[in-house]
Order: C-alpha cells, then sequence, then structure tokens
C-alpha cells in the first residue's frame, strides 16, 4: 500500500460510479458507513460521476490503526482527509456532500483549497452543537455529558437510544441502518469521536467559507434544530440556499431519498 498513488483512497474503500461531467463526492458523519448513500448513488450515477468512502473511524475501514484519536481530535485531520482523497484522484471543481459532520468538515476542506470544490451541500450539519448565549445548538453540556457516559459505560444501549432519537424512530430501515453502523465503529472509536464533536465549535469559520453552499435539513433533526441551519445560512460567506425536506430525523437520503435527489440535483442545476 505505501508504493500505491490511491494509498488512502484504497485505505478508505473509495469507489466511484457512474460517468458524467460533474463530479459527486459523499461523505458519511458519525456512527454511518458510505452504505447510507446506497439509495441515492445508482440515481445520482445516471447523470454524475459519484464518489463514496467511508472515514478513518468507521467500523468497515479495515486497518484499525488509522484512527489515532489525538491526530482525529479535531475536524482538521478528516478535512486534510478529504483534501488527500480528492488529490489522489485527480479531482477539482468538485460537488461535495456533507452529512453530519461531514459538512463542516468539507467547509473547512474549502477554506484551506478552495480550488477543489465547486459547491458544498451541508446535509443535517453543524459547526457548534453546545447552547450558549444566544446560540442554540441544540444540547446543552449536562446533555453531552450524560451521552459521554452512556458510551461510556453501557455502549449497547447507547447505540439502541441514540439511533432511534437520531434517526426517524417511524422508519425501521433509517433506525436499523444508524444501530448496524454505530455497533460496527464500536465505544473505543465512539467515545473520543463524540467528544470531538459535541465540544467542537467552528462557527467562526463558517465566514471564511466562500465555496457556494446548500443546507439541506429535514422538518425535525434530533441532532441540529432549525435555528442551527439558519444561523448556518446567515453566517457563511459565500452564496447559501437553505433546503427543507419533508420528512423527520437526521437521514433524509435514507428517508426520503427521492426527494433529497430531487433538491441536490436543484442545487446542482440539473
Amino acid at each position: 500500500m505505501a508504493t500505491s498513488k490511491r494509498c488512502l483512497w484504497e485505505a478508505l474503500n473509495g469507489r466511484s460510479e457512474g460517468s458524467g461531467a460533474e463530479t459527486l463526492v459523499l461523505a458519511h458523519g458519525y456512527g454511518m458507513e458510505q452504505s447510507m448513500w446506497d439509495k441515492v448513488v445508482p440515481l445520482l450515477a445516471e447523470s454524475y460521476r459519484v464518489v463514496t468512502f467511508d472515514w478513518v473511524c468507521a467500523g468497515s475501514v479495515k486497518n484499525e490503526k488509522l484512527y489515532d484519536p489525538v491526530k482525529y481530535s479535531s475536524y482538521e485531520a478528516f478535512a486534510d482527509d478529504l483534501i488527500t482523497l480528492v488529490q489522489e484522484m485527480n479531482l477539482k471543481d468538485v460537488t461535495y456532500v456533507g452529512s453530519s459532520m461531514s459538512g463542516i468538515i468539507g467547509c473547512i476542506a474549502s477554506v484551506k483549497t478552495p480550488q477543489l470544490f465547486k459547491t458544498l451541500i451541508l446535509v443535517g450539519s453543524s459547526p457548534s452543537f453546545l447552547n450558549s448565549d444566544g446560540y442554540e445548538g441544540g444540547f446543552n453540556r449536562s446533555d453531552i455529558e450524560q451521552l459521554l457516559s452512556n458510551i461510556e459505560n453501557n455502549y449497547e444501549s447507547f447505540v439502541s437510544a441514540f439511533a432511534s432519537l437520531i434517526a426517524d424512530p417511524s422508519n425501521e430501515e433509517s433506525v436499523k441502518k444508524y444501530e448496524e453502523g454505530l455497533k460496527n465503529m464500536g465505544g473505543e472509536v465512539g467515545l473520543p469521536l463524540a467528544k470531538t464533536i459535541f465540544y467542537s465549535d467552528w462557527r467562526e469559520m463558517l465566514e471564511k467559507v466562500e465555496t457556494p453552499c446548500t443546507i439541506i435539513q429535514t422538518k425535525k433533526d434530533a441532532a441540529v434544530p432549525h435555528s442551527v441551519a439558519l444561523y448556518m445560512q446567515n453566517k457563511i460567506k459565500g452564496k447559501v440556499r437553505l433546503e427543507i425536506i419533508d420528512t423527520l430525523g437526521h437521514f433524509p437520503q435514507i428517508t426520503a431519498h427521492l426527494h433529497f435527489v430531487q433538491v441536490l440535483k436543484a442545487a446542482l442545476g440539473s
């Protein structure tokens, strides 16, 4: 692997489908894997080249040593991996679709290397989950501390409760998919990564994002309240559109995949 020109691409299970002129790069969030995009990839591949991969934190990544909790204690390391992946594939002007934490990772990468990104699609993303004066992130510090305690002390119980909370509890497919991803990830990765996510604050970075963005939000998301989407819309420096999909939970690409693809294609002007 050390001699491969696509070292990280191979390590992170990179896949490419379709042969359109435009390239979409799809990135999953906490506790998920690239399989979360399975319902939309075939539809998108009819018109675009579609690239998917697994972050180092995913249970589907074979080399468990890739995830170093110290290195990945900041989204910066994930953003560097994203840039490396895009460069290994000799891509530029890509449309990046980031789910949850991956949306903010994409924003960071676009600030570092704006020439690589044409458009950012931010799906259920948040620059900060912690409530503070004048900002509703969705969680009090005590909520986060309890969540972390649950991960540390009873991961199996956490998986079941968190999946039902974050996915649409009325959509069995999304809950099951999230449970499987969380189980595959495991608590040894889940705990430090949750600390990275829930204690991060990237609000100031948004004012540096000049790449055009579309924010996709469901009508009710337990992880990311509507106020966060409005905050991001107001703070991102570049052109921003906010699209609300009529579904519940954190995963519209699963619970409302046809509408999701429509919104995505509209954002791309096709």
